[in-house]
């Protein structure tokens, strides 16, 4: 049997505040840019690589975010890589845009947080909706956790 895995995991910051609009449904669908950045060594000089990755989040989780995020906050995304065509009206050519699809969003610590005051208790979402606003202090295990293993990546 032959199958397939369509998994991004991003932790980053978003290069601009979140943009929300709405389908003709009434569906959230909120948008915005992730900047992801690798540092390196390359011949004893320090090196600094930046990604930009479209996001795009919908219902609920998208309201939350447009609501609680901001430009230069850290979040921790998993969703699916897609890629989308459209003509564009104005020069007839066809037009690919390369997106993820999250489905989980999780909020970090970091700068840009919602209203600047560094504090984001009581800001809504939940496991049920995906979206972990979290307490401005990233993946900080309760007792009840075992402990994380180290990444070395």
């Amino acid at each position: 049997m032959s199958s397939s895995v369509n998994l991004c995991v991003l932790i980053g910051n978003l290069g601009k505040d979140p943009e929300l609009a709405y389908t003709a449904s009434g569906t959230a669908k909120c948008r915005f840019s992730l900047a992801t950045t690798e540092k390196f060594d390359k011949a004893g000089v320090a090196q600094e690589k930046t990604e930009w990755h479209n996001i795009v989040v919908w219902g609920k989780q998208a309201e939350n975010v447009a609501k609680f995020l901001a430009k230069g906050r850290q979040v921790y995304i998993e969703g699916k890589i897609q890629t989308r065509s459209w003509d564009d009206e104005k020069t007839g050519q066809r037009r690919y845009i390369t997106e993820i699809n999250a489905y989980k969003v999780k909020f970090l610590g970091g700068p840009g947080v919602a209203n600047g005051t560094g504090d984001d208790s009581g800001s809504g979402g939940g496991s049920d909706d995906g979206v972990d606003p979290g307490d401005g202090q990233g993946d900080k295990p309760s007792q009840s956790t075992k402990p994380k293993r180290q990444q070395n990546w």
